[in-house]
Formats: C-alpha cells, sequence, structure tokens
C-alpha cells in the first residue's frame, strides 16, 4: 500500500511537472552554429540553415527551412543584410512573430562595429552591404564580443538554463582567449603581406593580422569574375608582391587558377566558415586551418 501510494504521487508529479522543451534556435551559418554548441552544448536544439560550401547570399527558402524556421525561439545570423536575398522571404513563409524582431532575433554583426559601411548606397558599386562588410566571424575580437552577447540573449530567453550559458561561455571565454595569443604569435610573418580575394569578404581576417587586400578577382562585388578583369590584375599581382589569391571554399576556384597560372602566386582556398575543410571542424579549427594555409604559402 506504501509502495502503491509512493508510485501514485511520483506519477502525479511527473503529469504536473512536464520536462521543458529545449529552447530551439534557428542559425543562418555555421559560424554561429558552431558558436551556439559552445555557449549552450545540449541545453538547445540547433538548426543551421547553410553549409561551407553554399554561397550564402543565395539560399532557396525550402520547404524544410520554412519548417524549422517556424518552430524556432531564437534566429541567430551574420545580419548587416548578408542574407537579405532570402531571410526575409523565409521569416515570411514560417510567419513565426518570436524570431522575426525582438529578443528572439540575433544579428551577430549588429553587437559590433562593422567595417566598409559606406557613406551611401548606390547598386551600381555591385553587392554593397549598406551596414557595413558583414563576415565578422574572421576577427577573433568580434567573435568573443558576439559569444557574450548571444550568451546573454540565451539566458533571457531560458532562465532555467542561464547559469549554464554563464558557465560555459566562461569556459569559453578563456579558451578563446588563449588560443588568440597563440595565433597571433604564429601569425606575425603575415604582417604586412599582400593578397588578391576572390570576394571582398576578408577585411576582419586581413586587418586582425596586419595584412592588405591588393586587388579582387570580382571587378564590383558580387559580380562574376571576367577575362579583361582577370587580365588587368596579372600585373597588380606580381607588381604588388602577393603571397596568395585567396577565395573561400564555396568560390569557384577557376579564377583564381587562371591567375596563379600567369603569376606564379599560389590560389589558395581557405574555409571561410566552420566546415569548409576538414579542419575547420568548430571555431577553433576555423582559425587554425586559415592560419596554417596562409603561413603554407611562405614557407
Amino acid at each position: 500500500m506504501r509502495k502503491m501510494l509512493l508510485w501514485m504521487i511520483v506519477v502525479t508529479f511527473a503529469i504536473s511537472s512536464p520536462v521543458q522543451a529545449k529552447l530551439r534556435v534557428f542559425a543562418c551559418e555555421p559560424e554561429w552554429g558552431s558558436l551556439l554548441a559552445e555557449l549552450a552544448g545540449d541545453a538547445i536544439t540547433v538548426d543551421v540553415a547553410t553549409s561551407a560550401l553554399q554561397d550564402v547570399h543565395v539560399v532557396e527558402a525550402r520547404p524544410s527551412l520554412i519548417a524549422k524556421m517556424r518552430q524556432a525561439d531564437l534566429l541567430v545570423c551574420s545580419g548587416a543584410q548578408l542574407e537579405i536575398g532570402w531571410l526575409p522571404q523565409l521569416l515570411m513563409q514560417a510567419g513565426n512573430a518570436k524570431v522575426s524582431s525582438g529578443a528572439g532575433n540575433f544579428m551577430a554583426a549588429s553587437q559590433v562595429m562593422t567595417l566598409e559601411k559606406p557613406a551611401s548606397v548606390d547598386r551600381s558599386a555591385g553587392d554593397v552591404h549598406p551596414d557595413g562588410n558583414p563576415h565578422v566571424q574572421l576577427d577573433p575580437y568580434r567573435v568573443l564580443a558576439i559569444s557574450k552577447a548571444l550568451a546573454a540573449r540565451l539566458a533571457e530567453l531560458d532562465a532555467a538554463n542561464a547559469a549554464t550559458y554563464q558557465q560555459r561561455l566562461g569556459n569559453f571565454e578563456a579558451r578563446w582567449q588563449a588560443a588568440t595569443k597563440v595565433w597571433e604569435a604564429k601569425a606575425a610573418p603575415l604582417k604586412g603581406k599582400a593578397v588578391v580575394v576572390h570576394h571582398s569578404s576578408w577585411i576582419y581576417l586581413l586587418q586582425w593580422l596586419g595584412m592588405h587586400e591588393i586587388g579582387s578577382l570580382e571587378p564590383k562585388p558580387g559580380v562574376p569574375p571576367t577575362s579583361a578583369h582577370l587580365s588587368s590584375l596579372v600585373d597588380v599581382t606580381k607588381s604588388g608582391a602577393a603571397i596568395a589569391i585567396i577565395s573561400a571554399a564555396y568560390q569557384d576556384s577557376k579564377p583564381g587558377e587562371w591567375l596563379s597560372g600567369r603569376t606564379g602566386v599560389p590560389a589558395l582556398v581557405l574555409p571561410f566558415t566552420v566546415g569548409g575543410d576538414d579542419q575547420a571542424r568548430d571555431l577553433f579549427g576555423l582559425y587554425d586551418s586559415t592560419l596554417d594555409k596562409l603561413l603554407g604559402v611562405l614557407k
């Protein structure tokens, strides 16, 4: 009888106290999916919309993405209009007011100062982002600032796990700061070096490392390379003593290889985001791989 009474109390408590569902997060890019894993672990469920082999400027609002957006409690994207070509349509079709604005809408670029913010926007200049360059994942100091803001947002939306987010943030911050010191010491030989880029997406990496861009394979941001423009870069690449012609894992490697063949400057494919190569399995691996490849051309 006593055992039966105890069992009934346990069952009644279980029915009246349902387990709280995990916070569901929709991340636009792999780097933010990786950061969320660092800050929350298995306390949340994360759906990542894109991969390192996709051009995040151009994403199809597929039914599977609409369904995931509809279930989300938090949206985490780069912002600064990087996803302007597909995110508004996805949000409209999902009809999820929780993530359309307010606390459920988190844009990484809005948490930091962006670079290359134009004084005015003229679409004839190509794919120019009016809120500044959105590719902030390639500066470790901005990533750290974003991590603090994101941990606070997770705690705001999921107070029951606030202590977990705070503890994991502290752990990530310590490891990230230690890694940054190692990366900066390792990357010292890159300071002052020049590169040619495929697209204007490397400014944060180059500024952090003290490097500079002397040319772009695209005649205008977002405009595919042309034969005439590539030919005009031959002398620039040679005279500017470029150490590499860099592109992201998702970009066509042929233009860079063409220029490399005429200048002798290595065409280098960098991961750009988490998943861009076998080494870039998380944010730490992304930076390790990027620096290893850049330093490799100096050898």
